[in-house]
């Protein structure tokens, strides 16, 4: 089943909506989706769906809601594309941030106490699944293609619960060096583990469109579900 729900700010200045795919019997956990730079589109809403197939509760915030609520863009379309772009100019990550918290802790009442939540993120969204493992109380979390984490790496200290991240050696947003100053940061943290994908480039792992290289999309996929069933049972 699907729908979208509304989910109250963690200041209480405002609301915002979330796609939400549950799966037939009761959840074992909950995993947030966050979105890349095209918002809530059918690629995201497509991951939420494949969670729930899994046995997931999952929800996708719409982490734009501030800018253009319930924007979908294509980023095969160059104009749409270059519309993400400048979204993502404009967007408030610490305020995403929060966002994301509050979809944990409606993801956390929905389900009850003990329950298990995880994060798993792609382009934008995997550099905000990076900023949730060390800002907030998430159990496992996961990054596709993160841009940036290079940069984040002061704040690798806070992170307590594990972390997987899938890196394409030729992103052309994430160039060869900040890809070594990831591993140089991150290959000794106990809780992060990071793969790398040899000839794949930023996006592999979409639903849709062309950016999308299928074998390499399923081997991480299948990294990300192994990781799920070990760290939100």
């Amino acid at each position: 089943m699907t729908n979208t729900t509304t989910i109250p700010t963690l200041a209480g200045d405002g609301s915002f909506t979330a796609y939400r795919a549950v799966p037939a019997g009761t959840p074992k956990a909950a995993i947030v989706v966050i979105q890349e730079i095209f918002g809530v589109n059918a690629g995201i809403r497509r991951k939420c769906d494949t969670l729930a197939e899994a046995g997931y509760l999952a929800i996708a915030p719409d982490l734009f809601w501030r800018l253009e609520p319930g924007i979908e863009l294509d980023p095969d379309v160059k104009p749409e594309f270059d519309r993400a772009l400048e979204l993502m100019g404009q967007f408030d990550q610490d305020k995403g941030i929060a966002d994301i918290e509050a979809t944990i802790r409606a993801a956390r009442s929905e389900l009850g106490d003990g329950a298990k939540v995880g994060a798993v993120g792609y382009c934008l969204g995997g550099r905000l699944a990076f900023m949730t493992a060390a800002r907030t109380d998430i159990d496992a979390s996961v990054g596709y293609y993160g841009v940036g984490i290079d940069g984040l790496l002061g704040e690798k200290h806070a992170i307590a619960n594990p972390v997987l991240l899938h890196v394409p050696e030729e992103d052309h947003f994430v160039d060869k060096d900040a890809q070594a100053a990831m591993h140089a940061g991150l290959d000794d943290h106990p809780k992060v583990t990071i793969y790398d994908y040899a000839g794949e480039d930023h996006g592999f792992a979409t639903e849709f469109g062309e950016r999308r290289s299928d074998v390499s999309a399923k081997l991480a996929d299948e990294r990300t579900a192994a990781f799920f069933a070990e760290h939100l049972r």
